[in-house]
């Protein structure tokens, strides 16, 4: 609910501050006074796109600020978590306008794109006249505003999620029938790939141990013979039969004790020279190889190292290829199995769209039904008993939203063809009509300001009384604005203020005046009378605001409402 709007040199406003109450809140004034003014500024402050030159003659800038209150439900919430942006009980947007064009926002004291106000302004306020081309005089948005009136989100979520399962359902058959497409194309390589890798089945690390065994049979044939001619060296024939038999020389020698420490040093030269024969038996051991087992492993080395330089990858990766190929290969023979599923699937997902579709059509034709009925009702009281008002339903090309297309439709006399909205009726008959059909779409208005400029134009007499009462009932447990020439709608407000314009120090400036019942009188004696209010129009505008405040009292709703 807009509950403040605080304007500073916009146009020919230099100050001023409105506090607005809930219920009806009427403006009225003589024509150029600055109601429009008023407008442009709320329009400003919440991103509309308008006129460019606002700022006020002699000024640098212009500014406004616009408060509202915000219910721990209201849609506004939504738009300012996405946008990164917190709010309390009060939401204050503040906008300015510099000379030469720059603009900059803030929502509650933080910098904000003109993207983020006018998400906002849809939550927060809603404009209606007779140029209105949003909204209700919107086909494009006649659908949405249906299913709001017939109140049916669950079908909506359930056509809408069932959609999405079909599209789930139409992709994986693409996909597969694309893969299938795509395997079959390939098909002889895939058979030939997997049979010669499943044939030579190498394994991660292969490839590397094979080259060591290979490297290491290559280099016993090389110095096999040396280690072979070293062995024999260190043998009987050779260094031991030598030092045995110099030990045993010596022993038999005698020598007194002289040669123990020679004796002993051959000994430890013995035993070192054991060891040493160990090593090398170790060694000529592990070099001796089966010439054939060379050609084996040089063989299935070159295969391993072949095949991955066939297929671009590393010798270590042709296992994991082969499980790549082998998948492949295996989806390719179940493909026409899977292609079925999948078929049977999507069958099965858009039946049940076709059923959440159906359903969702129906309610739409009954919410259709209610909405005519309802209209029928408004538009009698609004002296257009002889229009017809009917919403049209037509097939439309399946979405998420089902498969209809919805458009208000109008005929304005009997026998007259219907057609839209916004291209039948007049402009005194469009504002009645949307008068009646927000009347009957209050429902979607919750938590909304709604602002009605001079929409009573071009009716009068009970016509506007009917306009006026039709707008209180309207802002009974919400807010209405409305600027107005109608001495009949002006005396149905709970609120009203006059605007004004007046040369103050050579400059023209417009002010806005709030009016106790004496100034109200007065003003609606001027709307009745002309410019020299009379004794009759006073007695006549306190006859008006009479009747204005007992239908207030007595009223429990919208009269003949939907």
């Amino acid at each position: 609910m807009l509950r403040g709007l605080d304007i500073r040199d916009m146009l020919i406003i230099d100050r001023l501050t409105l506090d607005f109450q809930p219920g009806l809140n009427v403006l009225t004034g003589e024509t150029g006074a600055g109601k429009s003014i008023l407008l442009d500024s709320l329009g400003f402050v919440l991103g509309w796109r308008g006129r460019a030159d606002l700022v006020r003659e002699g000024a640098e800038t212009g500014e406004v600020t616009a408060w509202f209150d915000l219910p721990p439900d209201h849609p506004a919430r939504g738009v300012l978590e996405e946008a990164g942006l917190s709010c309390g009980d009060e939401l204050v947007l503040r906008r300015i306008n510099r000379r030469d064009g720059r603009k900059t926002a803030w929502v509650n004291d933080r910098r904000c794109s003109g993207e983020v106000l006018r998400a906002l302004s849809a939550t927060l306020v809603e404009l209606h006249g007779q140029q209105d081309d949003r909204g209700l005089l919107d086909p494009r948005a006649h659908r949405r505003l249906l299913d709001e009136f017939a109140g049916h989100e669950a079908l909506l979520a359930a056509t809408s999620a069932a959609w999405r399962r079909q599209r789930e359902a139409e992709a994986a058959l693409d996909a597969a029938e694309a893969a299938l497409a795509k395997a079959r194309e390939e098909e002889d390589f895939l058979r030939h790939a997997v049979a010669e890798l499943e044939a030579l089945s190498p394994a991660p690390g292969e490839e590397a141990d094979l080259d060591a065994r290979r490297r290491l049979m290559q280099a016993g044939a090389r110095i096999g013979e040396d280690v072979s001619k070293a062995a024999e060296a260190l043998g009987r024939e050779g260094a031991e039969g030598m030092i045995g038999d110099a030990m045993r020389w010596l022993e038999g020698a005698g020598g007194e004790g002289r040669l123990d420490g020679a004796i002993e040093a051959l000994g430890r030269a013995l035993t070192e020279l054991g060891e040493a024969q160990q090593e090398v038996e170790r060694a000529l051991e592990a070099m001796r190889f089966d010439p054939r087992e060379l050609e084996e492993v040089e063989e299935r080395l070159f295969a391993i190292r072949g095949l991955a330089r066939k297929h671009g990858v590393l010798p270590d990766d042709l296992a994991e290829l082969a499980g790549e190929l082998a998948a492949r290969l295996a989806a390719l023979d179940q493909g026409a199995g899977r292609i079925s599923e999948l078929s049977k699937a999507l069958e099965a997902a858009r039946e049940a769209y076709r059923q959440a579709s159906e359903a969702l059509s129906k309610s739409r034709a009954d919410a259709a039904a209610r909405l005519d009925a309802a209209m029928a009702r408004e538009l009698a009281p609004l002296k257009l008993e002889s229009a017809r008002f009917h919403t049209e339903i037509t097939p439309a090309s399946p979405g998420p939203e089902g498969a209809d297309e919805v458009i208000f439709t109008v005929a304005t006399n009997p026998g007259a063809p219907s057609g839209p909205l916004s291209r039948i009726a007049s402009g005194g008959e469009l504002s009645r009509f949307l008068l009646a059909l927000k009347v009957c779409l209050t429902r979607r208005s919750r938590g909304l300001t709604m602002i009605f400029d001079e929409i009573d134009r071009g009716v009068g007499g009970a016509t506007a009384d009917a306009v006026g009462r039709r707008l209180a009932a309207l802002a009974k447990g919400g807010q209405v604005l409305v600027v107005t020439h109608s001495p009949q709608v002006a005396a149905r407000g709970a609120h009203h203020w006059r605007v004004e314009k007046a040369v103050i120090g050579g400059r023209t400036l417009s002010k806005v005046v709030p009016l106790d019942h004496e100034a109200r009188v007065d003003e609606i004696a001027r709307m009745l009378s002309g410019e020299r209010v009379s004794d009759e129009a006073r007695a006549a505008a306190e006859a008006l605001i009479g009747a204005g405040e007992q239908a207030e009292a007595g009223a429990a709703g919208p009269e003949g409402g939907g």
